[in-house]
């Protein structure tokens, strides 16, 4: 949710400081001068008392939200850093130690220059003035010559919407200046993220000092971590490491990304280091001890891969010839002999895991439910999605039922593990098994990786989805036609003596 609130706040600032900028068809009326007023350097310049004191107490308590929010070239860089993985799907960033020096020594030399009677630096490097000069000489020009073809256009088709303006070169060195500010950030921000406002802007490095003391940050919590490093591989300022548990508020610009990305709830943007412990969904037959020394593997195993390189990146795709139908739908065949596709089962689903199909069952199977394990899995007591369905192509199951029916089977690729790509343990898919269709057997090197009984697996896509590895799980669910009942392992039985002993 804060990362959507930061986007939508970033986007609506952003847009409508362009708009008053280029003056798109003189749309914002002079008040929304305050856009600009409210840049740090602008009213540091104006000395405007109530601005900077407002700007300064914002950053001592929710840190660099200036640097996400406000700032226009901030805003500019994210949305080349999202088309950069837009286009490269696989693209992680990873922790990097701060540029210190870097960033100290252009803050330096622009207050001497500044204090020397000189503002060019300060201009040239000033993220309002530097996104304000592309605007004017480059998102401008580009406009007008839009509003000249439109025009054509119509004037061809005898309307008179809109009318021709004169497009005129202001100056050649400030086009060049921001075409050249234009490229470089742009392919700064393309290749390592936000790296310009961690190691270049005086107002990062500004406000990157004064955010290391503010009351609201993004915190780890040790107790929840997994280290699966998801976090450091989406935050664009390369500010977490996942060795340490730490991230660094100096260069933290709040974007909020890695709440998003964590699965284990062990990262939140709190006032206190005591951060709550999560409530995990409890698993059939997983003792305390089992789940701690899950955990600690885990742990210790990420400091390895860390050195080493991004964690569980592989090339072996994987994917589903079958896909998964619901619980209760007994077979694929009787799925689609009873089901009408009114996705209620769909609706009602609380984990979101039931999506409406493609081509997947194929062209008579259009729209009919499967089961998607992206973003979570099957609840081992959950009914739901059974216990709505109208039409009885998902039959009412019991909860016991519901822990015996399987809807799947798990698959193995050895190579996309990261305990053989990267050669550090894991264990998070056997913790999560709810029916110990998965163990941990020894591997080499002390490590463990894990073995699969298909014969016990249910289908609740658990283990796919906590996998770690990227960009191909290592470990899936496979469909089958037929739904059938698992037998569960027999409990061993301590023996005891007469005594009970």
């Amino acid at each position: 949710m804060l990362r959507k609130i930061r986007i939508a706040i970033s986007l609506l600032i952003s847009v409508l400081l362009t708009i008053y900028i280029v003056n798109f068809a003189g749309l914002l009326p002079s008040k929304f001068h305050i856009l600009a007023h409210i840049q740090l350097v602008p009213a540091l310049l104006a000395v405007n008392i109530a601005i900077l004191i407002g700007l300064t107490l914002l950053t001592f308590v929710f840190g660099r939200v200036y640097c996400s929010s406000i700032c226009p070239l901030g805003v500019y860089q994210d949305v080349i850093t999202w088309f950069s993985r837009v286009i490269n799907p696989k693209k992680r960033f990873r922790y990097r130690k701060a540029l210190t020096a870097m960033r100290w020594s252009f803050l330096g030399a622009t207050f001497i220059a500044f204090i020397s009677g000189s503002t060019f630096l300060l201009g040239l490097l000033d993220p309002y003035s530097a996104f304000s000069r592309m605007a004017i000489h480059v998102f401008k020009p580009a406009y007008l010559a839009g509003n000249n073809l439109l025009t054509l256009i119509f004037t061809h088709y005898g309307s008179d919407r809109f009318a021709h303006v004169s497009i005129y070169l202001l100056s050649v060195f400030s086009l060049i200046i921001a075409l050249v500010t234009l490229l470089v950030v742009g392919y700064m921000a393309w290749v390592n993220g936000r790296i310009y406002c961690n190691s270049i802007c005086p107002v990062g490095t500004t406000l990157g000092f004064f955010s290391r003391f503010s009351l609201f940050k993004i915190r780890i919590n040790e107790n929840n971590c997994t280290s699966c490093g998801a976090c450091a591989r989406s935050c664009k300022a390369q500010c977490i490491s996942v060795k340490g548990h730490q991230i660094d508020a100096s260069r933290c610009i709040n974007c909020f990304d890695c709440l998003e990305v964590c699965k284990d709830d062990a990262i939140a943007f709190s006032y206190s280091f005591k951060l709550p412990i999560k409530n995990r969904k409890q698993v059939v037959n997983a003792s305390r001890r089992r789940f701690m020394m899950a955990v600690g593997v885990t742990g210790v195993a990420a400091t390895h891969l860390l050195a080493q390189k991004v964690p569980g990146v592989n090339s072996i795709r994987t994917g589903r010839k079958l896909p998964i139908s619901p619980p209760g739908s007994l077979s694929v065949s009787h799925l689609m002999d009873k089901c009408t596709s009114c996705h209620l089962c769909v609706s009602k689903c609380p984990c979101q895991i039931i999506k409406p199909s493609f081509l997947e069952y194929g062209i008579g199977g259009i729209m009919q439910p499967m089961l998607t394990f992206e973003n979570d899995y099957c609840t081992y007591e959950c009914t739901a999605c059974s216990d709505v369905c109208p039409t009885g192509a998902l039959l009412p199951l019991s909860i016991e039922q519901k822990k015996l029916n399987q809807m799947g089977q798990v698959r193995f690729v050895m190579e996309n593990c990261i305990v053989f790509t990267d050669g550090v343990d894991c264990g998070r898919c056997y913790n999560r098994c709810p029916t110990e269709a998965i163990q941990m057997v020894d591997y080499k090197n002390n490590l463990s990786i894990p073995e699969t009984d298909s014969s016990l697996c249910v289908g609740c896509g658990g283990c796919e989805y906590i996998c770690p590895a990227e960009p191909n799980k290592a470990i899936f669910v496979e469909g089958i036609p037929k739904h059938t009942t698992i037998r569960p392992k027999a409990k061993e039985v301590k023996k005891t003596d007469d005594f009970g002993f």
